[in-house]
């Protein structure tokens, strides 16, 4: 029987938390930035997005020459307020050679990890000399990920922060300070960003909406602006983006749905992967103004998948933390599929005859 290893939402947790945070935010930065290495060797292509009035679904798949992946993932503006998260997330990979899935994890505290380490392997190239201090311009769900990982890659210590709603303002000082952060929470977004080396844009309304205006943002910043993720979603003031320089993960894919949307076909970006390759500068001086225009890419799921998976299966902390699931029929003839049914109709202890009957006169009548 083939099983396949699967990392539960506490077991996530339980491993980030004996590992630490900012130590897996490192290696995870780091391994981003060997994939990133490897650009041309991956499977690349958009998103596929299902959306609706209420969200977007969306499957975000890749694979190289040995492992497939794909990650199945929603975005709800407004599901906290129905008491939803906003995101939520599942992460499959397989075998290439006969398709079979050979792990599977929650992704919900994944993605936040991935998509702080994708700010972080921007930030690496394109943050100013010495950074210290950074704006966090929403503080939701993402927020301490994206502390965490401005300090693991920057040093950095000093936060100014603020979100339209004062408890998850509130929420991420509590939980910053505890973490070693000195936090001073703003009144509004200009205020924020005034003074940052480095300005993080992570609101969660699914509209063009201008968190950032031209004014607010001085020569020699970096922005990673996170937020604008779909179609008719973007945070930035338009003008910034054209005294800037811009970045991006696949261009074909942030020209639909990042802050770039609502720029022209022609306007100017460059692929990260080009600067980690050094095909293409990053900063190019102290006063340079650069944008990370990041809408989130499978390759980042696929690097995390693969990481966890590495550092789990196989081992003694992945014994504890794993559940082995019966994913895969397999038949003694691979032809003969339905053998597994007429087995199962012998064996009269799999589903007890009191067990279906109960099943059946709960059923709601069609009539």
């Amino acid at each position: 029987m083939t099983t396949v290893p699967f990392l539960d939402v506490p077991s996530t947790a339980r491993w980030v938390a004996r590992r630490g945070p900012e130590q897996v935010i490192k290696a995870l930065t780091d391994a981003l930035e060997r994939d990133f290495a490897r650009w041309p060797e991956l499977e690349k292509r958009p998103r596929i997005a299902s959306h609706s009035r209420d969200g977007v679904i969306e499957l975000m798949p890749t694979q190289d020459a040995t492992t497939y992946g794909f990650k199945l993932v929603n975005g709800h503006p407004l599901n906290p307020v129905r008491g939803y998260q906003t995101v939520t997330a599942l992460g499959v990979l397989a075998d290439v050679h006969n398709g079979y899935p050979s792990f599977l994890a929650e992704m919900t505290i994944l993605t936040a990890l991935r998509t702080d380490a994708t700010s972080a392997l921007a930030a690496r190239y394109l943050a100013p000399s010495g950074a210290r201090t950074v704006a966090l311009v929403g503080c939701g769900s993402q927020a301490e990920f994206q502390a965490l990982g401005m300090r693991a890659e920057l040093g950095v210590t000093t936060l100014r922060v603020h979100d339209v709603d004062p408890a998850a303002a509130a929420k991420l000082a509590r939980n910053a300070r505890a973490l070693g952060f000195e936090v001073t929470v703003c009144d509004d977004a200009s205020d924020a960003v005034r003074g940052a080396d480095v300005v993080t844009t992570c609101t969660a309304d699914k509209q063009n909406a201008t968190v950032l205006h031209d004014a607010d943002v001085v020569p020699g910043q970096h922005l990673n602006a996170i937020g604008g993720d779909c179609p008719g979603k973007t945070e930035l003031d338009p003008r910034i983006l054209e005294r800037a320089s811009v970045f991006v993960e696949l261009e074909e894919q942030t020209r639909v749905e990042g802050e770039i949307q609502r720029q022209p076909a022609d306007f100017p970006v460059t692929e990260l992967w080009r600067v980690v390759t050094g095909q293409a500068p990053g900063r190019r001086d102290a006063q340079e103004i650069t944008v990370f225009d990041s809408v989130g890419f499978a390759v980042e799921d696929f690097t995390v998948l693969r990481m966890v998976r590495d550092e789990l299966v196989g081992t003694a902390e992945g014994a504890v933390l794993l559940q082995q699931l019966d994913l895969v029929a397999e038949p003694a003839d691979p032809k003969d599929l339905f053998s597994l049914v007429v087995a199962a109709g012998a064996d009269r202890s799999t589903v007890p005859a009191a067990a279906v009957a109960a099943g059946r006169a709960a059923e709601p009548s069609l009539a």
